[in-house]
């Protein structure tokens, strides 16, 4: 087998791209991440730090990596999707918070109860929007 090479040059490529993907996010996405905890922690009351924790900072650094290799197009649809997935997020918790509350559920039944919800926001957001 001395003429067969390794995994042939496109291969390598594609791995390399993943690898400088997975850098990229790890430190745009560490830069928002300490921006929005600091603006978190700058702020009164203190449980408004919890909104600015991961989720917007990795929403940005994804749109941004998105948008720098795949384009404006395909980063619009990334971000529609962002969208609908917090409405859909903002529906389950409002129900979650209904159920324990009002129905006095355990906390397992409303959670589960609730992802019904969840699909039901997220796929009729979907329907309207693509």
């Amino acid at each position: 087998m001395r003429g067969r090479k390794g995994p042939n040059c496109q291969q390598r490529q594609i791995h390399g791209e993943t690898m400088i993907d997975h850098l990229l996010r790890f430190f745009i996405g560490g830069i928002a991440v300490s921006s929005f905890a600091a603006l978190g922690d700058t702020l009164r009351p203190k449980s408004f730090a919890g909104l600015f924790g991961a989720a917007p900072s990795i929403a940005l650094a994804t749109l941004l990596i998105t948008l720098s290799q795949k384009g404006a197009p395909f980063a619009a649809v990334e971000g529609r999707s962002m969208i609908v997935g917090a409405f859909a997020l903002a529906a389950y918790s409002w129900t979650v918070c209904v159920l324990l509350k009002k129905f006095m559920m355990s906390s397992l039944t409303a959670t589960l109860a609730a992802l019904v919800v969840w699909f039901a926001v997220a796929f009729a957001f979907r329907a309207i929007l693509f």
